[in-house]
């Protein structure tokens, strides 16, 4: 199996923290370069300085917030540049928790924004150089709600759908070019958006922090939350030449807990 991504350039969303920071890490160490990319200097440096360079990678970071898709994608663009970028790896936070049908219209707004419009705004900086090259990857970081909505994240789940159904979509559109097109959907994973969702569950329910944390872990049939690195050895392998005839799925990694195929 080649899951090799030597001389291949990644650029990674949302890569300080999380499945973001553990995507970069592992796609590096399969030998990818990487462009790292999130808002925050000091956390980016923390974690650039983690990435494999053992096959003579030379890695990056781009300090750029997916609430402006424009100035982002043009950061983006110039540094594809340079080099063509393959992989193409969208992950930013999720929106705040809360029923849809409550949520004020600029929640919608920003999260279409961050989600939809970077996601598009960056596949169109990186599309030509994939296309020269003969080698895409889009790889996008969702949630398991677009196939079963989880209750109390409605703008997230709204969103999640929308860029499911544009990865769907794009999958045909770009499959002639060879470029595939992925969902990774993540289930309980141990993150800071996981412990965001735990303490605001707990707050409502007026119960313990430990004990909704509990009661989740029990809704997996694994018997476990996630971890981080879990999810980005799905992001690799979808990366990889291994995957080369996978384009247009929903991949879950959530432990077995979504009810539906």
């Amino acid at each position: 199996m080649d899951l090799s991504l030597a001389g291949k350039h990644a650029v990674v969303g949302g890569a300080s923290r999380g499945i973001g920071r553990a995507s970069a890490i592992e796609l590096a160490a399969n030998g990818a370069e990487v462009t790292l990319v999130a808002r925050h200097q000091g956390a980016l440096q923390e974690v650039l300085a983690l990435l494999d360079t053992s096959a003579g990678q030379s890695h990056r970071y781009l300090c750029g917030d997916s609430s402006q898709p424009q100035k982002l994608a043009a950061a983006i663009a110039e540094i594809a540049t340079g080099q063509a970028v393959n992989i193409l790896v969208n992950n930013t936070g999720g929106p705040p928790d809360g029923p849809a049908h409550s949520a004020p219209l600029d929640a919608y707004v920003l999260a279409f924004t961050q989600h939809v419009l970077c996601s598009q705004a960056l596949l169109q900086a990186v599309l030509p150089g994939m296309r020269d090259s003969g080698y895409g990857r889009v790889i996008n970081v969702i949630s398991t709600s677009v196939k079963q909505p989880i209750p109390g994240l409605g703008v997230s789940n709204t969103i999640r759908g929308a860029v499911a159904s544009w990865a769907k979509t794009l999958a045909s559109e770009l499959g002639p070019d060879g470029i595939t097109v992925n969902n990774v959907l993540p289930g309980f994973t141990e993150t800071d958006r996981l412990d965001e969702v735990i303490e605001s569950r707990a707050s409502k329910a007026g119960t313990s922090i430990g004990e909704m944390a509990q009661a989740l872990r029990q809704s997996v049939p694994l018997g476990r939350f996630g971890r981080a690195e879990e999810t980005a050895a799905a992001i690799a392998f979808l990366a990889s030449p291994a995957a080369a005839y996978i384009s247009g799925i929903n991949l879950p990694v959530d432990g077995g807990r979504t009810g539906s195929l």
